[in-house]
């Protein structure tokens, strides 16, 4: 059976047994925080648990290694509408340790494109649209030098309102432990 499957198997039992019900909050973030971290599988559970965050307290918005260098891009957009229009306050970058993104080489990504079966053509075409793909999947050497430049990127944005403290944290994930890269 499919993992997809399974999934909508449970979400039937979910919703039968009214499972959600401890989980029923409104949109507005309790903690008016937006965190903005990596995709890690690991951070998952652990993440909230060693933060002391529970479901509807944050804005959790999400990306491959929480890396932000586009002050215009989707997850700069996120940040904005719930600081905006969900009252947000806060916003906080979670790095973390031993990311996949730290060791990222756009050279290997390509040639793993290429044996999966995209054409040398499809990544001509990304070219000529003007997607950089050695900047896009460019990854880091330092955790918390990629989250100072995320935080960066928040701090200077030219709609973020000057009440708005922008902090920075490293997550171990094995630990849960975290340590503070910068405080806004």
């Amino acid at each position: 059976m499919m993992i997809l499957d399974d999934m909508l198997k449970h979400n039937a039992q979910f919703v039968k047994n009214k499972a959600y019900e401890p989980y029923r909050t409104d949109s507005v973030p309790n903690k008016r925080t937006v965190i903005f971290t990596c995709m890690e599988s690991r951070l998952i559970e652990l993440l909230p648990k060693a933060l002391n965050i529970q479901n509807g307290d944050v804005k959790m918005v999400k990306n491959a290694g929480a890396i932000l260098r586009d002050p215009f891009d989707s997850i700069m957009k996120s940040i904005l509408v719930a600081i905006h229009s969900l009252k947000a306050e806060q916003v906080i970058v979670i790095g973390h340790h031993d990311c996949g993104m730290s060791h990222m080489d756009p050279a290997a990504f390509k040639q793993s494109m290429l044996e999966k079966g995209i054409s040398e053509e499809a990544l001509n075409t990304m070219h000529h649209a003007g997607i950089d793909l050695e900047g896009e999947f460019k990854g880091f050497g330092s955790v918390e030098d990629s989250v100072k430049e995320s935080v960066s990127v928040v701090r200077s944005h030219p709609l973020l309102p000057s009440y708005v403290h922008v902090h920075g944290l490293v997550i171990n994930p094995d630990t849960g432990k975290a340590d503070l890269v910068t405080k806004g």
